[in-house]
């Protein structure tokens, strides 16, 4: 009866165990197919030639259908943008710090630490740090072309 008790125990934290070893083979294949987290510490910075550094988070798709990407970046203060582009998905850009200028559609925008910038499909755009310091936001791409 003692072993069986310890065995009643012990189920519980072996059902988990397994469960957790699922989990890493789901989230290879579409790291939105289970809620977690993205440690910044996983996330490799990549340096650009004009200085800027980028950190790719995931590229998945959701329950819903939707595909998503999502990237950091830093722009150094005097930085070079990237030519403006146009994209083929919907863009949100979370400005985490500093101040970018927002050129899109024949408008110059600015958007401070704490705002948030939507693209929307097919727009040209570039965004370019004006402040006196290091810019970072986050890029959220949805739908379209963001498996590429």
């Amino acid at each position: 009866m003692r072993h069986s008790a310890l065995l009643f125990l012990f189920l519980p934290a072996l059902a988990c165990a397994a469960a957790a070893a699922q989990v890493p083979q789901a989230a290879q294949l579409n790291p939105l197919a289970v809620a977690r987290v993205f440690s910044y510490d996983d996330m490799t910075p990549k340096a650009a030639p004009n200085g800027s550094v980028g950190r790719n988070v995931f590229s998945g798709t959701l329950k819903t259908g939707e595909t998503v990407a999502v990237h950091e970046t830093m722009q150094p203060a005097g930085t070079a943008p990237n030519p403006a582009h146009r994209i083929q998905h919907s863009e949100l850009i979370l400005v985490q710090e500093g101040t970018l200028e927002f050129q899109h559609d024949g408008q110059t925008e600015r958007a401070m630490a704490g705002s948030i910038i939507y693209v929307a499909l097919g727009t040209l755009h570039a965004v370019k740090n004006v402040g006196d310091g290091p810019a970072k936001y986050v890029v959220i791409q949805i739908g379209g072309d963001t498996k590429k």
